[in-house]
């Protein structure tokens, strides 16, 4: 399409209708993320004088690609999904004439070090039995010790661990339901199709309970619902949660630190800046890490997806990350 031929529409406004045209389509949760990946590129624009999403260029967008990777605050692989978001933004902007046709293409990914897409970073089991050592020693039936317990033996999402009530949570069965509640602000990412009974083992039951009992701030959220895990102020927003995984995953909580640091200078020692830490982990990379380690435990493809609210193409593109030789193994043993 010519450039005379398009329709003016700035870029804020682009977003906007982006943002109600997928509204229908994903989880609350899933769009905010989308417009906070989204808000970056907008005032990006506004900085470099484009005020209308015609001008935008495949020179423009090369120069925006740059600027995320050379952003020091940002991981590769969070540069590379900022930019998968501008890019799927942009193809909605070609539906609306606002910019040349394939202009989306121009929008090259950067690969991530390491192995493909696909088997991106995890936190491995090994390390996850160390941190589960220190906590367990150190930090017994603590806030951080449940939220990382929790989120390494049952691989929920962050999202999953944040809803859940105390009420959820039933004793004689070791065990609790992940409900649905999105007019209370506690929506589960797959909705009603994520709500299930989440089995735990006897040792993640028992330190549970005596977080019940002991440290848990006795605290109600906005709704008057009590929440499993609090803070003082209620029910922890989904940042308290990934923050306290970047924490507990870097090494030198329980190790030396395997990049020659010294702890006194390192800035990701400092409270709010663990992820700077080359080595800590998100929540993603956990539930990563632990639907891998199931799977290494034989345990069977349809089990997984279940219990871990994911389908099973899914799981097998995005979250298993055994190797070929692991999964030629595993066939071997098996048969």
């Amino acid at each position: 399409m010519a450039k005379d031929d398009l329709e003016p529409i700035a870029p804020d406004a682009a977003m906007t209708l982006y943002l109600d045209h997928r509204r229908s389509e994903v989880s609350d949760r899933t769009l905010a993320s989308h417009r906070y990946r989204l808000k970056p590129f907008i005032e990006w624009c506004g900085e470099n004088g484009l005020h209308n999403m015609n001008e935008l260029t495949g020179r423009d967008l090369h120069a925006y690609r740059v600027d995320r990777r050379e952003d020091g605050d940002l991981k590769p692989i969070s540069v590379q999904t900022q930019l998968s978001t501008v890019r799927v933004f942009i193809r909605f902007c070609e539906s609306l004439e606002a910019v040349p046709t394939d202009l989306h293409s121009k929008i090259l990914l950067p690969t991530v070090p390491g192995e493909d897409q696909a088997s991106q970073s995890k936190l491995d089991h090994a390390r996850a039995e160390s941190i589960l050592d220190y906590v367990n020693r150190y930090q017994y039936a603590s806030r951080e010790h449940v939220i990382f317990s929790l989120l390494w033996h049952t691989g929920m999402r962050s999202g999953t661990l944040r809803s859940l009530d105390v009420e959820d949570y039933h004793p004689d069965d070791g065990a609790f339901d992940a409900v649905h509640r999105p007019e209370q602000d506690t929506p589960l990412k797959n909705g009603t199709g994520g709500e299930r009974m989440i089995a735990l083992g006897e040792l993640q039951a028992r330190m549970l309970e005596d977080y019940i009992d002991g440290p848990r701030i006795d605290k109600k959220d906005d709704h008057g619902r009590n929440p499993l895990i609090t803070t003082t102020h209620g029910r922890p927003s989904t940042s308290t949660i990934r923050d306290t995984i970047y924490r507990l995953t870097r090494p030198c909580i329980y190790g030396p630190c395997p990049h020659d640091r010294d702890p006194e200078e390192c800035e990701a020692t400092e409270f709010d800046h663990a992820s700077k830490c080359p080595s800590s982990r998100s929540p993603h990379e956990l539930r990563s890490g632990a639907i891998t380690a199931h799977l290494l435990e034989d345990v069977p493809m349809e089990i997984v997806s279940d219990r871990m609210d994911v389908s099973k193409s899914v799981l097998d593109r995005h979250y298993d990350r055994r190797t070929k030789r692991e999964k030629m193994l595993q066939r071997r043993e098996f048969l």
